[in-house]
């Protein structure tokens, strides 16, 4: 598995489907320096538990850790370095605090568009694929599901590569 030189990576997949353990063999096959871009929030006693699984696992593998709940496009900017390997996990947690907060989805979404081409670092963005189940019965699920679907075009259109993991197993979508 390498990591392409044409654009970035979008990986995909529903919850505890592998998709981060994907993404992450993918940026550890490059064999450049590698930062893991934490987008998560510890809301609860669940998502703490996650957040830490997810760390112990990379625990004394060479991963730079950033936590950074909004300003992804910011934090890209600043790290984009062609000679390193960036994994933002995860797109889904990023939309949901931008709604949290009341921000501007379309502005945020445009601002990483943009950024996308112009980068030089290597980059794979992990999200969890919503929009497969049934109609969210409130209005804030129905939003958060199409924000998600609009990033998820935006931020696939621009990849070079697209891939769907269920069960663990990837399945190349583009690329």
């Amino acid at each position: 598995m390498m990591i392409s030189h044409a654009g970035p990576i979008l990986v995909l997949g529903g919850a505890r489907s592998g998709k981060s353990t994907f993404a992450e063999k993918l940026v550890e096959a490059s064999g450049l320096p590698m930062h893991y871009v934490a987008t998560g929030r510890a809301y609860d006693d669940e998502m703490r538990d996650r957040i830490h699984h997810h760390q112990a696992a990379r625990q004394g593998k060479g991963w730079t850790t950033h936590e950074e709940p909004t300003d992804l496009s910011g934090l890209l900017r600043r790290l984009a370095d062609p000679g390193c390997a960036i994994l933002v996990d995860c797109l889904t947690l990023w939309v949901t605090n931008l709604m949290m907060e009341g921000r501007d989805l379309a502005v945020e979404f445009a601002d990483l568009a943009a950024l996308l081409p112009e980068t030089r670092a290597r980059l794979v963005f992990v999200s969890n694929e919503v929009g497969l189940g049934i109609v969210p019965e409130n209005r804030m699920a129905r939003d958060f599901r199409d924000h998600a679907g609009r990033l998820h075009q935006i931020v696939a259109e621009k990849s070079a590569e697209v891939y769907f993991v269920a069960a663990g197993l990837p399945l190349k979508m583009k690329g």
